[in-house]
């Protein structure tokens, strides 16, 4: 059997799950309000009951949201000539040549920047959903707040599913780390060369 490297504790893979749960759940609720989808509101016993899913997952994420902050934050702020050079070369993605990408980190590039506006998103989503939820009488904010919300909805719909891709089928072996929080370690070093050498590994 290979020898595995550590890449994720036992709390950030809880975290990370309570965060995708939650964040499904959002997307889907938010999906038959924007859409007023009967068959979304029975799935859930009607309007209001999937409005507190909806609220209360909403708070589930933001509050998971931030717990990762801890984890990768730091990293995601952390930029050198290696990211200029994955930047230029869109990380090997729309490349047709065979051009190695530059050595990463723990995140890559691509990673830093998809943590990035998620944060970002998910704090605006939050403090728009809030304001729909909590506030009342204000009728102009709660316009603005319902298009803020619905703005970084969609942006939900269409970066979570990316993500799931390419944290799956697009790259073999590393959605194992969000069960065991493990990979082998030579996959480890194909992968994460910086980090490897980081950790002495």
């Amino acid at each position: 059997m290979s020898e595995m490297v550590r890449k994720a504790g036992n709390e950030e893979i809880i975290n990370h799950w309570i965060m995708a749960v939650s964040c499904i759940l959002l997307i889907i609720t938010g999906y038959g309000f924007l859409f007023q989808l009967k068959g979304v509101y029975a799935l859930f016993g009607g309007n209001y009951a999937m409005k507190v899913v909806h609220n209360w997952a909403g708070v589930v994420f933001i509050v998971s949201l931030f717990a990762t902050m801890f984890n990768y934050l730091r990293e995601a702020l952390t930029y050198d000539a290696d990211d200029w050079a994955w930047i230029k070369m869109g990380g090997g993605y729309l490349s047709k040549s065979a051009k190695k990408a530059p050595p990463m980190g723990k995140l890559n590039t691509g990673q830093k920047f998809y943590y990035l506006v998620i944060l970002a998103a998910g704090i605006v989503i939050a403090a728009s959903g809030f304001s729909i939820w909590q506030v009342q009488g204000n009728r102009a904010l709660t316009q603005v707040s319902h298009l803020v919300h619905n703005l970084a909805f969609i942006l939900f719909v269409v970066a979570v599913p990316v993500h799931a891709y390419l944290g799956t089928l697009a790259n073999p072996g590393t959605f194992r780390i969000m069960v065991y929080g493990t990979v082998p370690i030579e996959f480890a070093r194909k992968k994460y060369p910086k980090w490897m050498k980081e950790i002495g590994k």
